[in-house]
């Protein structure tokens, strides 16, 4: 037998020693039959039970067992592997996960097992996709960043209000559509140039 340097043997030798004994004191008999036989490389003993390799749980070692424990509903398939339920990932199904990811600096988050984005401010939807746009955008305008439109042709300002005309309204008229002046009695025409007699 071998020694250590602190003149006992070995923590494993010791572990052998007593398994190769525990495993004696059962009996000598005919070979150990255990039916249904035993998972995952389980050890059948004598009494027809089985001796579980690490990992494994159950009558017959039929069941994987995860250390730590598979976290928010998840299933362990192998040692140290969990099936995790939606909305979750990570090894032990500790980590949430929003299907997609979250946009826009939103974070992913679970609320009474609801997993769900939380937007930063200026955005919104499902994924934190969709920008707000709190003065609206008119006119056919598309809110492409928190308080920001793009304006179809013909529109500007923040909320795409403010019509374009190439060439200026005359007189104190005013731009109201793209190109489209409206004039000022008693001026008329497409730049309210046109003055009417009396």
């Amino acid at each position: 037998m071998a020694r250590r340097a602190g003149g006992g043997p070995g923590p494993l030798l010791l572990l052998w020693l007593w398994l190769w004994l525990w495993l004696s004191a059962l009996g000598p008999g005919p070979a150990a039959a255990c039916s249904p036989r035993c998972r995952h490389g389980g050890l059948c003993l004598a009494d027809g039970s089985c001796l579980c390799s690490k990992g494994y749980e159950g009558e017959r070692c039929q069941h994987a067992t995860c250390y730590p424990k598979c976290k928010n509903g998840g299933e362990c398939l192998r040692p140290g592997k969990c099936r995790c339920p939606p909305g979750y990932g990570g090894r032990y199904c500790h980590k949430v996960s929003c299907e997609g990811g979250c946009q826009n600096g939103g974070e992913c988050i679970s609320v009474n097992g609801v997993v769900k984005c939380l937007c930063a401010s200026g955005w919104t939807g499902s994924r934190c996709q969709e920008a707000i746009c709190p003065q609206g955008c008119r006119n056919n305008g598309a809110c492409v960043a928190p308080g920001i439109c793009s304006c179809p042709a013909g529109w500007v300002g923040r909320a795409c209000h403010l019509a374009l005309c190439k060439l200026p309204c005359q007189h104190g008229g005013k731009c109201i559509a793209p190109n489209v002046c409206r004039c000022r009695l008693p001026y008329s025409g497409p730049q309210c140039t046109k003055k009417r007699k009396e």
